[in-house]
């Protein structure tokens, strides 16, 4: 692999079905905030709910979601549920894209 190539480059179809899924998860709205949310501490399922507007049952659906793809971690503590981001890569990634987004925006606003 040529160190100027990109990696996507060189994928094959399995793991670029893998990559489509990591950006399918990051797709919605809500898991994003979910994200930014834990980015402050780790939360219960309750404080999530809460701080989302939504339910539990809505909450757990989104949070078993960003387990699934490996974004977020689950600590059991009683009868309560708690999350931290367990892929800083994602942070990362989400960082870039916003980064990104705000300088074409300024770009916009200045033209």
């Amino acid at each position: 692999m040529d160190v100027d190539e990109p990696l996507l480059h060189d994928l094959d179809p399995d793991a670029l079905a893998l990559v489509a899924d990591r950006f399918r998860v990051l797709g919605e709205p809500l898991r994003l905030r979910i994200l930014q949310l834990l980015l402050e501490r780790e939360r219960s399922v309750m404080e999530l709910a809460e701080a989302l507007q939504t339910s539990q049952p809505n909450a757990s659906k989104h949070l078993r979601r960003l387990q699934d793809a490996g974004l977020v971690r689950r600590r059991q503590e009683g009868n309560a549920a708690y999350y931290s981001i367990a892929d800083d890569s994602v942070v990362e990634l989400c960082d870039l894209v916003c980064r990104h987004l705000a300088g074409r925006l300024a770009r916009q606003a200045r033209a």
